[in-house]
């Protein structure tokens, strides 16, 4: 009796020992070494099992795997290699007994894939040739597959020397292969800051792989890096290092492409790629906005991050009937971009914008610290308003436009590429209009106050016959000399500076007014303000004022065009005309009431400015002090409509020749 309750006391606890093993599993060390000579047979890479291996039992067959890292064996600083958290593979038992194992899922825990990015080609040793396949194109020993899924992967791609690594984290995919050799993969994963989705379909041939087309159909959706999603199909051929993907079909977003690409493998990437597009969108990370909130922002100091060029050899061609870029659009679209040794290169020829026509070049330089930029370009015939406007939000200028650049800079950022710009621009606009802005009104409103900003308008346009002008740019500083503006009822010419950097403005004019309906084409000159007016400041916002030093300079000179600005204003019986839009009637004598009570206050205004000038000039004189003319944060007198100073006995010429002028 007591024997027979040691015995069942024994089998309770072998019964306990194996429920336990069967939920927990089976320590099966002896499994590692025959795993991983299998594993390097068949694949020609070493594996290494640094944690556990266990068989359970429960609720099927399966062996797990723990801490496993797969790597070249001739690979001496083991960085190209895969890490995994576990590995684990349910079968069947039926197919274990038959020496034919079917392993209906198998579940890949963490993998982690190092891939070191290269700066040169080299050549690398050719992996191990893969054992023979059977004469019928199959391989009685080969593993069945049913399922694979991975679990929040990650690739890491990496450069020690650089200092350089990219991920692409939160993998999670799942793979079924079905009995008639279809594969379906579909997951989600994470490049920085954007979500991928993907779902890759494909049926693989019998074994070999070499050589043979294998289907393929494809389709991503990488918001922030499409501007829409992609779909393609095509025919995709091992040879070697050298994946081939021949016909090459598809949508981006609504519009359709096809051609061909290659990859060769073996090293550095080399890509090679030929599409043609009805339509390509591409988007671009900059938000819409108003030209002057553009104006009034700083430039962005966010990295512009282009090393991947180093890791990358590639020789691209893109054609489109259709290419818009953000709100930019072109047609037809022909580019042709090599990259080698870090250096991209870009040139494109009789590319369609806007009614004309666009050529250049753009080269890329990111072999060393800070990118470097050379581009060059040619515009003919193009449509001025739609391009500024798309390019960079500026819709004040239209007109024909043909301009002609070369333009060099380095930086990684928006502030820094433009403030090392460096280059020649040369631009001309003709038969357009200058649009929210009536530049003779401006003019006209300089004898009475300094005006702040563009005086901007809907309603507001100046007709344009031409404008032109060439800079030369050198570290965000572009200078010109030959500003001139002619329209039928303004001209202006001048010379500044644009701080592209800070983006202000720092120009002195001299404008003129045709104050005739004969216009620019009328025997007599223009009748010209008489005093040069500087532009400064910010350009979104500049101050525009009357040049105090103008007058200054020569005052007889001075006083003889403001005599004839007068005729011109108010006509020589001192009549207001059409001109200013004054209500008052014009005899021979100036007597209607509101010509001269606007002569009287534009005369005084002038008298004041004048006065104070020279009330500057007579204080300089003793006292050597900085000259009088205005600076941003002084304005002249008269543009503050500051009351007249006491004037002494040395001005009277002056109020004299006002009176004259002036009817007064």
């Amino acid at each position: 009796m007591r024997a027979l309750k040691i015995a069942g006391a024994a089998g309770a606890a072998v019964i306990v020992i194996v429920a336990v093993l069967l939920i927990v599993g089976i320590p099966s060390g002896f499994l590692t070494s025959a795993i991983q000579d299998r594993v390097e047979r068949e694949t020609g890479y070493r594996l290494t099992i640094a944690g556990s291996t266990k068989i359970g039992l429960w609720p099927s067959l399966n062996v797990t795997l723990n801490d496993v890292t797969l790597e070249a064996p001739k690979d001496r600083d083991a960085s190209n290699r895969v890490t995994v958290g576990s590995v684990q593979a349910d079968m069947t038992l039926k197919s274990v007994w038959s020496g034919h194992p079917q392993i209906t899922e198998l579940v890949i825990t963490r993998p982690v894939l190092h891939h070191p990015l290269l700066r040169e080609r080299e050549r690398l040793p050719a992996p191990p040739a893969s054992p023979a396949a059977s004469s019928d194109g199959t391989d009685a020993n080969a593993l069945a597959i049913d399922r694979v899924t991975i679990v929040d992967g990650t690739m890491v791609m990496f450069n020690l020397r650089d200092r350089v690594e990219n991920r692409i984290e939160g993998i999670n995919a799942e793979a079924l292969i079905g009995d008639d050799r279809k594969i379906k993969v579909s997951g989600r994963a994470r490049a920085g800051e954007h979500p991928l989705k993907f779902t890759i379909a494909a049926t693989a041939p019998t074994p070999p792989l070499q050589r043979q087309n294998i289907p393929v159909e494809l389709t991503l959706d990488a918001s922030g890096l499409l501007q829409a999603p992609l779909a393609a199909k095509a025919e995709v051929r091992l040879n070697g290092s050298i994946v081939m993907i021949n016909g090459v079909t598809g949508t981006l977003g609504d519009g359709a492409f096809n051609g061909w690409a290659s990859v060769d493998l073996s090293s550095k990437p080399l890509v090679k790629l030929d599409l043609d597009f009805q339509r390509l969108d591409v988007a671009t990370s900059r938000e819409r906005a108003t030209s002057a909130s553009l104006g009034s922002q700083p430039w962005s100091n966010a990295s512009i991050d282009l090393t991947g060029l180093n890791y990358v050899d590639a020789q691209l061609r893109v054609s489109a009937a259709e290419l818009n870029i953000g709100e930019a659009h072109f047609a037809p679209v022909a580019i042709d971009t090599a990259v080698a040794a870090g250096v991209l290169k870009t040139s494109f020829s009789n590319l369609g914008v806007y009614g004309g026509q666009a050529s250049g070049q753009l080269i890329v330089d990111v072999t060393s610290g800070s990118p470097g930029y050379a581009f060059s370009s040619d515009l003919v015939g193009v449509r001025a308003l739609p391009l500024l406007r798309s390019a960079a939000d500026f819709d004040k200028l239209d007109g024909k436009m043909q301009a002609k650049m070369t333009l060099r800079s380095a930086g990684n950022s928006q502030r820094l590429v433009m403030s090392n710009l460096s280059g020649t621009v040369f631009a001309v606009f003709q038969d357009g209009a200058i649009r929210g802005i009536n530049v003779a009104a401006m003019i006209r409103s300089l004898t009475s106050g300094t005006l702040s900003g563009w005086q901007e308008g809907k309603e507001q346009i100046t007709d344009l016959t031409q404008l032109s002008a060439s800079f030369r740019i050198d570290k965000g500083q572009a200078t010109t000399a030959d500003l001139n503006m002619v329209g039928p009822l303004v001209k202006m010419t001048g010379a500044g500076t644009i701080d592209l950097a800070a983006k202000a403005l720092a120009f002195r004019v001299e404008p003129k007014l045709v104050l005739t309906t004969e216009g620019q084409g009328r025997t007599s000159d223009p009748v010209g303000l008489g005093i040069p007016v500087v532009i400064d400041g910010p350009w979104a916002e500049p101050r525009i004022y009357p040049d105090m030093a103008g007058i200054l300079d020569n005052p007889d000179a001075a006083y003889a065009k403001l005599k004839e600005m007068g005729k011109g204003l108010f006509g020589s019986s001192g009549g207001l005309g059409s001109v200013l839009g004054g209500s008052g009637g014009s005899g021979s004598n100036g007597s209607g009431s509101g010509s001269n009570g606007l002569a009287d206050q534009l005369g005084s205004t002038l008298g004041n400015l004048l006065q104070q000038g020279l009330g500057q000039r007579r204080s300089q004189n003793r006292t050597l002090s900085a000259p009088a003319s205005p600076t941003p944060d002084a304005p002249p007198a008269a543009a503050q409509n500051d009351p007249a100073p006491e004037v002494s006995q040395d001005s009277q010429p002056m109020n004299d020749v006002l009176k004259q002028l002036f009817n007064r």
